[in-house]
């Protein structure tokens, strides 16, 4: 067998990290991953989007194993698909969340990704979906998004930035739900206490494995929590300006095989120990 990695566990977010803008993985980064699977390492999705958006990705991996899904809401199995945990949202807070914070910054549009592995992300009128190649339903009315349980909620406001919603929704929204920023056009509740750390603590759990041997891929604000956690945390050169001030490492962008320029450097390093 190969001589082994540094880490034991390659944590890795989808969108602006290990995915190019069109939603594809380079020949480069599949070898890469292939090959440090060789060697006994682990590749764990770690990602905002809710499971049923991510299946199709994982078989494009040939991934049958778990991912953590919906900003660390849900561990998903996608050997048997079905979820071995997940958390959601109380749709009456997040009512009341979405009062608060339009009090403070008039209208905002809305979407909801349904709990389930099949589950549906639904959007109201006037919101526009921040990755258009994502399936999503369009309702009549904000009332329809509460139609069943929900893992978060999805904001766009039609003049605030995303660093400007995100600072109002932190400010107003309190213990109601947790704020993240995940991407472009994408600010976020979800429930209180949940981040990207607790999906990926649980699943590494569920793996056998520690924060001490993992290494984690990001590149937005969303990410910083799965950096506290990982022994090593790698920004993309394309990463939000307060991801790349707590990374341990900064690697090429996410359409220049970043991820893969790492993984191969570490390869590298084995073979040489």
């Amino acid at each position: 067998m190969a001589a082994p990695i540094a880490y034991s566990l390659i944590a890795t977010d989808l969108d602006g990290t290990l995915l190019r803008g069109d939603d594809t993985l380079s020949d480069r980064t599949l070898a890469v991953l292939s090959s440090v699977a060789a060697v006994g390492a682990r590749h764990l999705v770690v990602t905002g989007r809710p499971a049923p958006r991510v299946r199709p990705l994982l078989d494009n991996l040939g991934s049958r194993g778990l991912a953590v899904c919906g900003q660390g809401a849900q561990v998903y199995d996608a050997g048997a698909d079905r979820l071995l945990w997940s958390v959601t949202l109380d749709r009456e807070l997040a009512e009341t969340a979405l009062g608060k914070i339009e009090a403070e910054v008039g209208e905002v549009y809305a979407a909801v990704d349904q709990d389930g592995v099949d589950g549906l992300t639904l959007i109201e009128p006037g919101y526009l979906m921040p990755h258009p190649t994502l399936p999503a339903v369009r309702v009549g009315r904000r009332d329809d998004l509460w139609c069943e349980p929900i893992s978060k909620v999805l904001l766009r406001h039609p003049e605030l930035s995303d660093d400007e919603l995100a600072a109002t929704a932190r400010s107003v929204v309190g213990s109601l739900a947790t704020v993240t920023m995940s991407g472009p056009g994408t600010v976020e509740l979800q429930p209180c206490g949940i981040t990207k750390a607790t999906g990926l603590a649980l699943a590494a759990d569920h793996l056998g494995l520690g924060p001490e041997r993992t290494i984690a891929f990001g590149d937005m604000p969303n990410d910083i929590p799965m950096f506290d956690w990982a022994a090593h945390g790698v920004a993309m050169a394309n990463a939000h300006p307060e991801l790349k001030a707590v990374a341990d490492e900064i690697t090429l962008s996410n359409e220049d095989d970043g991820i893969a320029v790492v993984l191969e450097r570490l390869l590298r390093e084995g073979a040489a120990a």
